[in-house]
């Protein structure tokens, strides 16, 4: 670490040894803005009542006890009582492997002895304050959460008048207040993260953390890291400890989002997570109780993958007590005009437009359109029109499709007129989907694209 890039981080540092503490103090000081030190561990109550620190440094042995570290696991258990974020990492001349774990296990972060070698000393502080920065990321998430709670209506985006959502919103009711596992099942773009939002916004857990985890995104090398989180050097690159998202998540809800991603290994680590309600951090010999609310949700044929034997169902029948079914737009095209209307107010505002309405012609030229993107597909066509409209009123001009156009991106023998690039590919990747009913894995497979590159072209071209 570079000493004229000082860190931002807040220590306290807590020891009986006058020499000590400033020589610790003059050392820490050339890379931490803040360092504070005091020998008495009775005044440490007011200190953090009066003080936000990052990181804690607690000697376990004071004058009262020279040798057992009683009096240390004493002052661990009040600062945690007083802030339960609290990092705190725990110094002792007389530890050894049995002191170290009994002191994590008693909610320490780390334990380094007495001599230290400056330079492991600060690699330990360093790894603390990122967990100490993973806390405080999760108590802004709770936060934030609260905030939203007390401004988003019942169903915040989650629009529709038809009898299909009208079902929808009925098991919503009906499942939000237990802590039921929910697997949510749909097309891209239908809005299962909005489902699952609203789940928990209507639940118990209303006030703590929403963790949205995209399974479709992590790497098999890194699943259990990423998840259960690990500790500095359990393997090549772990030069820090971790929080796994699932940790980060306890108490509130976990949304495993692309869940029909996983592979077997990895559904067989997670299994075991969710039966025994608890998980082990890799490199780790602590074990983290779990209290989540879990949701999933997937666009793949699940019953499908569990009689092909490429998803388990003894995973299946954990995640889904309740499944709920969200219909694609093209099934639910009486919900358009209302769906249209709201994104049209939505965009008018955010881009000081003076549009506010949309024509008949303009209402049904989007009814007649297929919508393989669904309701994202139609967030985006009328970002563009409102863009694009040129008065108070959205003509079908203003989106970027036409009659003609749609009927060729229906058409399985589709023939060109022209041949502009983008739009040939803007109709490969509909005709693409369409064919794969909304699954991203397989139609990024069929064109030849990893799914981060076909992803980009969806964003491009507004699907």
């Amino acid at each position: 670490m570079n000493e004229n890039q000082k860190l931002s981080g807040r220590l306290l540092i807590v020891d009986d040894n006058i020499d000590l503490l400033k020589a610790v103090k003059i050392f820490l000081k050339r890379y931490f803005e803040e360092v504070e030190t005091e020998t008495n561990p009775e005044k440490i109550p007011s200190l953090l009542q009066n003080n936000q620190y990052d990181i804690i440094l607690l000697d376990m042995n004071f004058t009262k006890d020279v040798s057992s570290g009683h009096e240390g696991y004493f002052w661990l258990d009040k600062i945690l009582g007083i802030n339960p974020l609290a990092v705190v990492v725990l110094i002792t001349a007389y530890g050894d492997v049995q002191t170290a774990v009994k002191a994590i296990k008693a909610g320490a972060t780390d334990f380094v002895l007495k001599p230290w070698d400056n330079e492991k000393l600060l690699a330990t502080i360093y790894s603390s304050l990122k967990l100490s920065e993973s806390k405080q990321e999760v108590l802004g998430l709770r936060e934030k959460q609260q905030a939203l709670n007390k401004d988003l209506s019942t169903y915040p985006e989650i629009l529709g008048e038809s009898n299909a959502m009208k079902e929808v919103f009925n098991t919503i009711n009906r499942v939000a207040e237990t802590d039921a596992n929910v697997l949510i099942l749909g097309e891209n773009g239908t809005g299962k993260e909005l489902v699952a939002k609203a789940i928990h916004n209507r639940s118990h857990r209303s006030s703590e953390v929403f963790m949205s985890i995209d399974m479709g995104s992590i790497s098999e090398t890194l699943f259990e890291s990423e998840l259960f989180g690990h500790r500095k050097g359990a393997f090549t690159d772990a030069r820090e400890n971790r929080i796994g998202k699932i940790e980060l998540s306890n108490k509130g809800t976990l949304f495993l989002d692309e869940i029909g991603n996983l592979t077997v290994p990895m559904q067989a680590k997670l299994l075991t997570v969710l039966q025994n309600r608890k998980l082990t951090p890799v490199g780790d010999n602590r074990t983290v109780n779990l209290d989540v609310r879990l949701i999933s949700a997937t666009n793949m044929d699940i019953s499908d993958m569990v009689a092909n034997n490429s998803f388990r169902q003894d995973l299946l029948y954990r995640i889904n007590t309740i499944e709920i079914h969200l219909p694609p737009l093209r099934e639910r095209s009486g919900d358009i005009p209302l769906l249209a209307n709201h994104f049209l107010q939505m965009y008018a505002k955010k881009y000081n437009k003076k549009a506010h309405k949309l024509s008949s012609a303009a209402i049904k030229r989007l009814e007649k359109h297929s919508w393989p993107g669904n309701v994202r597909e139609l967030q985006h066509a009328m970002e563009r029109a409102v863009i694009m409209s040129n008065s108070g009123v959205v003509q079908p001009e203003d989106f970027n499709f036409s009659s003609n156009a749609t009927k060729k991106e229906n058409d399985a023998s589709v023939i060109l007129d022209q041949f502009n690039w983008e739009d040939v590919e803007r109709i490969l990747i509909k005709k693409v989907l369409a064919k794969n009913n909304g699954n991203i894995t397989h139609a990024a497979s069929e064109m030849g694209l990893t799914r981060s590159s076909f992803y980009r072209r969806l964003e491009k071209y507004g699907l």
